[in-house]
């Protein structure tokens, strides 16, 4: 009787260690992932991407309400493609890298619409400047890799990007389409 329960209660903290474990695993993929950024100047479209960025996720489709995700960018990372693009970025006027390293979100809701969409509300916080967001997203999968694709509307003057001279719009448009696809591994079933 007392190797039976001893086995029964030995058995049952593996297996609370391992469902805890498996939610631990969740985890973004870089390498099968991008996050980008599109934008105009003087009415031309212009465009870049971020090389580092992170996430923290916690996501099960059928407990929405405890659901979360902190994602992390790192801001010094963004690239345009140009020597003087990239050579401006983290200057002060625009990310202020060495004030303002890195961006995050962090989400307060999911929401589910149906047929692998939802909409993610939360916190964007880019050099210093925080506002609510709402993140429509597809989320599908295929093996054991869920990816999450999405484009989020920003109004790059609510950040604080492109202060001073460059505030004016004529110059470079207020509207941002940050767009970002995410690989994550570990997620369970949708």
């Amino acid at each position: 009787m007392k190797t039976t329960l001893l086995t029964v209660v030995l058995t049952t903290a593996a297996l609370s260690g391992l469902s805890s474990s498996a939610l631990a695993e969740q985890k973004l993929l870089p390498a099968q992932s991008e996050l980008s950024f599109a934008a105009k100047q003087m009415g031309v479209p212009v465009s870049g991407h971020f090389k580092k960025f992170d996430a923290n996720i916690s996501f099960d489709a059928a407990k929405l309400a405890t659901s979360k995700v902190t994602f992390t960018v790192d801001m010094g990372s963004a690239t345009m493609g140009s020597a003087e693009a990239d050579s401006a970025l983290p200057t002060a006027p625009w990310f202020n890298v060495p004030k303002f390293p890195q961006a995050t979100f962090t989400s307060s809701a999911f929401k589910a619409l149906g047929g692998g969409q939802y909409e993610l509300a939360g916190q964007l916080s880019i050099k210093g400047q925080a506002q609510p967001v709402r993140v429509p997203l597809s989320m599908t999968q295929s093996g054991a890799v869920t990816v999450a694709t999405g484009v989020l509307p920003i109004k790059r003057l609510a950040f604080k990007i492109g202060d001073g001279d460059w505030a004016d719009t004529s110059m470079v448009a207020d509207d941002v389409q940050v767009k970002f696809k995410f690989a994550l591994g570990g997620v369970g079933k949708l």
